[in-house]
């Protein structure tokens, strides 16, 4: 199976997925009207830097919020491993789980195998973020093959204010 690649100003896939807690969230389509959803895949439960990415996240996560921009963190764990993730991290902030790979592919998502079973026991993603601004298009797309390229959070706290402040418009569209 290819991975597709998203391309920006479209939409997100409309994965649905449960949350930790109960619930469930649909990729691409925040819980507010006018709101941004960022949508943050990490690696697993297995990941120590996936663990304090996360903790950074949660940290800044009321001043995404702030800026309208609701957060939420996705892997394709079990609901145990996503809830050991969580406490770990000691995360309020949203986590789904049970993404599959036929949903990893559709979001454009690089997928690595474990390097042994004592790290995890299937295929899983690697780091992506998907930033889908107040008309349900993506306006900003992060994705990595590695666990140590990510979106640096300080930074991309400051660009989603920046672009709403400044109505910069979607880049990357030529087709």
């Amino acid at each position: 199976m290819a991975t597709t690649k998203l391309s920006s100003g479209n939409r997100l896939p409309a994965i649905s997925l449960p949350l930790v807690g109960g619930g469930k969230v649909t990729l691409g389509q925040p819980q507010k009207k006018g709101h941004w959803q960022l949508v943050f895949v990490y690696r697993g439960q297995h990941c120590p830097i996936c663990k304090k990415y996360l903790k950074k996240l949660e940290s800044l996560k009321n001043k995404f919020l702030a800026t309208g921009a609701e957060v939420v963190a996705v892997s394709g764990d079990s609901e145990g491993k996503a809830v050991a993730m969580m406490e770990a991290a000691a995360l309020a902030l949203p986590v789904a789980y049970g993404l599959s790979i036929e949903q990893m592919h559709d979001l454009g998502l690089y997928i690595s195998h474990p390097r042994s079973p004592e790290e995890t026991d299937k295929p899983f993603p690697e780091p992506g973020m998907f930033a889908v601004n107040a008309e349900g298009k993506v306006q900003l797309i992060d994705i990595s093959n590695t666990p140590f390229n990510r979106s640096d959070l300080d930074e991309l706290l400051e660009t989603v204010e920046w672009i709403q402040e400044n109505n910069y418009p979607i880049r990357g569209t030529y087709e």
